[in-house]
């Protein structure tokens, strides 16, 4: 049996990296008592995956876990126990779900692999931007994002293993807006193996479109930007995108 186990990373927790946050994962769920699977072989380890790896400094209310486990309980009473088991201050589990079995087609072939790292395909942000870094002109700033938003093309140098390479970004824009009241900038990007696009790299091409020398090296969420990511998301089936967390059943 396959879980989901949903989880919140906030306040100091935002800074522990992703290896750690598997260990620390891998240590709660044996502090919970979940009846988890190991691998098979010399050196059996937790069956377990992240959707998409949060980068370091970034919070985020929507992040997934899946693990494979012997049995289970309610989905409220592991909630409940995998809570008690964390033992610390900015990470908090939200919800767990049993994710159904994919099956198998007519002529008897595995359907696609359901797994959260294998669905994911796009993420909401949130962008604030932190006490004493707000930009002076904020109207027209505003002004410049809006018409940054609305470009049909946004052409960036995207870094690769081995090289470098000038691409446009803009399909990867599902959608972006700023709020002038609330001052939130909030994007849809799309996220997984197939196409991934980080916000950091969005406003890098913002602030080099108004002819800023923002460097995302200096000037990113360390510095001038809180950035949240507020959902996960995999594609449907009619190409809209639906919350991990939907695609899974609650456990009575």
């Amino acid at each position: 049996m396959k879980l989901r186990i949903k989880f919140s990373k906030k306040e100091y927790m935002k800074f522990i990296g992703h290896l750690d946050l598997m260990r620390f994962f891998q240590k709660a769920i044996r502090r919970a008592d979940i009846d988890i699977a190991y691998s098979t072989g010399y050196s059996p380890h937790q069956v377990m995956s992240f959707a998409a790896p949060l980068g370091v400094g970034l919070t985020s209310d929507g992040e997934y876990l899946d693990i494979e486990v012997n049995s289970a309980d309610s989905s409220e009473a592991m909630k409940r126990r995998l809570n008690a088991a964390l033992l610390t201050h900015g990470i908090e589990v939200v919800s767990v779900r049993r994710i159904p079995d994919p099956g198998f087609d007519a002529q008897g072939n595995a359907l696609k692999d359901r797994s959260a790292m294998a669905m994911v395909a796009g993420a909401d942000y949130d962008l604030v931007f932190k006490e004493g870094h707000e930009p002076k002109d904020w109207d027209g700033f505003c002004d410049a994002f809006d018409a940054f938003c609305a470009l049909e093309q946004i052409t960036v140098l995207k870094a690769t293993k081995k090289s470098s390479l000038t691409a446009d970004i803009r399909p990867m824009i599902k959608s972006c807006r700023l709020d002038r009241k609330s001052r939130v900038i909030t994007m849809s990007l799309s996220t997984g193996s197939s196409a991934n696009l980080k916000p950091e790299l969005v406003m890098e091409a913002f602030y080099k479109g108004i002819g800023s020398d923002w460097d995302p090296a200096v000037e990113s969420y360390q510095y001038s930007m809180q950035i949240n990511r507020r959902e996960t998301y995999a594609l449907g089936e009619n190409g809209e995108w639906i919350a991990l967390e939907a695609l899974g059943e609650v456990i009575e």
